[in-house]
């Protein structure tokens, strides 16, 4: 027991020695942080109810100001699997697939700073009812869109991190 006090307080000093570690949404030595650099991004119109729903996502944790120095682009695809059934029953496991391009575009400059592929597989189960296959579907799809939007708010805060050195 000891023992195991004396290693755990030998690695948080040798932690807290590393000057490499900051919080992602610190605000750094030059008065910049993650969050004003999000706050200034715009998220293009989605055609999809996928895109919308991403699109959605990625909005509600960012707390837009309303000036836009950042365009984020994305370009959803979805599609549907069956995975397996239960014979002789109505009985069917789906799985639902969203992948999303996306695109980080500097409006002032007009140049890439971040892209990439967020994607989440979800499943669910049919039973051939038609109100519950359909309620069992969209629910799979805003899943699957909740993951993705917060999968692409922590690329982006992991972006601007970095570019803020």
């Amino acid at each position: 027991m000891v023992y195991l006090r004396y290693s755990i307080l030998a690695i948080v000093l040798l932690l807290t020695g590393c000057g490499s570690y900051r919080p992602l949404y610190s605000t750094n030595a030059a008065g910049s942080s993650v969050v004003a650099e999000l706050s200034g991004m715009a998220v293009a119109e989605q055609r999809t109810r996928a895109g919308q729903l991403v699109r959605n996502d990625v909005l509600s944790g960012i707390n837009s100001d309303g000036t836009s120095r950042y365009e984020l682009r994305l370009t959803p695809t979805e599609n549907t699997a069956s995975i397996s059934s239960l014979a002789g029953t109505n009985v069917k496991r789906l799985k639902y697939n969203l992948s999303v391009a996306f695109q980080l575009v500097d409006l002032t400059s007009g140049s890439t700073l971040k892209q990439g592929t967020s994607f989440s597989n979800v499943s669910y189960d049919t039973i051939r009812e038609p109100v519950a296959d359909l309620q069992a579907a969209n629910n799979a799809r805003d899943r699957a869109a909740k993951e993705v939007g917060q999968d692409l708010r922590l690329r982006l805060a992991a972006a601007f991190s970095a570019k803020q050195g």
